[in-house]
């Protein structure tokens, strides 16, 4: 049975998300700048089931003969439940897919899917290409009511009884040091001891490298096999600083509408996205593109300054119109005839480190379909993709140095009503035995300049390698 209940005492859930930060697989979809995309965040607590697609589908850690996509559609029409609810979600899943699992969506195949030959790759995380986790219990802040709710489904035991365990943790957090560990993941208590010793970092272009590759983008541009492309690089910074540090610095220095910590057995993944990339409620799609990018000035004149020339930029416009026409084409596949609409054109966002130009585009989802369907339609997104979508992904493969892994896929919730909300993952690092991977990248067209890309590229990381290269009891350390 399930219940839902309002907490009495009012605390903020990144207080409370402490006490459970370092549990294995536990999941934190936290709105940490709270404008109108930012109402809610979700803490999801003790699994009861777990879907992994890599190398072979596993079901709770057993290998199936199962078709992934299949299993989740059945699964979610045999298990729907509505919510009851102004909450975004009180029963589902929260998890990623990632670039990698949309470019096999696709079709579209790599030269790093067998690096058993000559082929040199920089070292990457072995992740799976998705992992989709059930929580039975749910922590949900509504931001602007200044509310918590806790959920139970009874999926691991009575309702009554793990709400009241949920319950008595949440108290004693401010009469204990101590946190709540039901199973500790590896990454967790890893480099524990604090240095002041400054991380290791690389990445699988330099300058040259990368301009190079831009420049052979355009021509490919010129040629006619595309429109616009999203070029990307990895980054990768060995540093002693924990991954839950970086999460709680980010999201005071960096805060963004999806954001998120999911901490696995053996990797971590932090994310402060400002993009969302598929939203479904009550059957009605959102999609909202990023395609356009400028710092924030170090006076109030530059900063007007620069936002104004993002917003006449004739190149950042003409490269989110095609975006936006690659989105119409695919929420046309799954959604009912006509519905489909650009409810807002280019607006402006302003984030901590950047300006950035974005579209929102519209649609109804066909009766019978599901978040699976829109996510076999629609991914990898196309602000980092490009147009036409599949030959970009080829020439991504062609001329980009390292698969992406997570980065560039997707993370989020899938509810059992049906409804959904899943980020564009940028602007995130990946964590595992002490090394983390951060990608970036931008929109190439046929008059983009290659160094202002690069530029433009090093920007998104910003937020993330200051931190990391901070000193470990410096600036920014006791930032929660």
């Amino acid at each position: 049975m399930q219940i839902i209940r309002k907490r009495e005492v009012y605390q903020p859930i990144d207080q409370i998300f402490a006490r459970f930060a370092h549990s294995q697989d536990v999941a934190f979809l936290n709105s940490s700048l709270e404008n109108n995309l930012g109402r809610y965040s979700i803490i999801g607590l003790n699994p009861y089931l777990k879907l992994v697609k890599g190398e072979k589908f596993t079901i709770n850690g057993e290998c199936s003969s199962l078709i992934f996509e299949d299993y989740l559609r059945d699964y979610l029409a045999r298990n729907y439940q509505i919510n009851p609810t102004k909450l975004p979600l009180v029963c589902g899943a929260i998890g990623y897919f990632s670039y990698e699992y949309g470019r096999k969506l696709q079709g579209v195949s790599s030269k790093f899917d067998d690096v058993s030959g000559d082929l040199l790759t920089p070292r990457q995380p072995n992740l799976p290409d998705c992992v989709l986790t059930f929580y039975d219990n749910f922590v949900i802040e509504d931001h602007v009511a200044k509310e918590i709710f806790l959920v139970a489904n009874g999926k691991l035991g009575n309702s009554e009884k793990t709400l009241a365990d949920l319950e008595n943790n949440i108290c004693n957090i401010n009469n204990t040091n101590t946190p709540i560990i039901q199973k500790e993941s590896r990454t967790a208590g890893s480099n524990m001891t604090a240095t002041r010793q400054r991380p290791e970092l690389t990445c699988n272009f330099n300058q040259e490298e990368y301009i190079k590759a831009v420049e052979s983008m355009i021509e490919y541009i010129i040629n006619g096999d595309i429109y616009v492309v999203n070029m990307a690089m990895q980054m990768q910074a060995r540093s002693a600083k924990r991954p839950y540090e970086l999460f709680k610095i980010l999201r005071q220095t960096n805060p963004s509408p999806f954001s998120a910590y999911l901490n696995y057995a053996n990797f971590t993944v932090i994310c402060c996205s400002p993009e969302r990339f598929l939203q479904i409620k009550n059957g009605h799609i959102v999609t909202r593109p990023i395609k356009g990018t400028r710092k924030r000035g170090e006076t109030p004149e530059e900063d007007a300054a620069l936002k104004q020339e993002l917003m006449d930029s004739a190149k950042e416009k003409s490269e989110l119109l095609m975006v936006v026409d690659l989105e119409r084409n695919d929420l046309n596949k799954v959604c009912t005839p006509g519905s489909v609409i650009v409810s807002d054109m280019y607006g402006i966002e302003e984030y901590a480190t950047v300006f950035h130009l974005v579209s929102t585009v519209e649609g109804h989802l066909r009766e019978n379909s599901s978040p699976v369907d829109l996510l076999v339609a629609a991914a990898p997104g196309g602000s980092i993709t490009g147009t036409p979508k599949i030959r970009a992904m080829e020439l991504i493969d062609e001329l980009e140095n390292s698969p992406r892994g997570l980065y560039t896929g997707t993370l989020g919730f899938i509810s059992l009503n049906g409804d959904c909300d899943l980020n564009i993952i940028i602007r995130t690092a990946v964590y595992e035995n002490g090394i983390y991977y951060i990608g970036v990248g931008g929109g190439i067209t046929y008059d983009s300049d290659p160094l202002f890309e690069y530029e433009e590229a090093l920007q998104k990381a910003s937020a993330l390698l200051k931190v990391l290269v901070s000193e470990e009891k410096g600036e920014g350390t006791n930032a929660d």
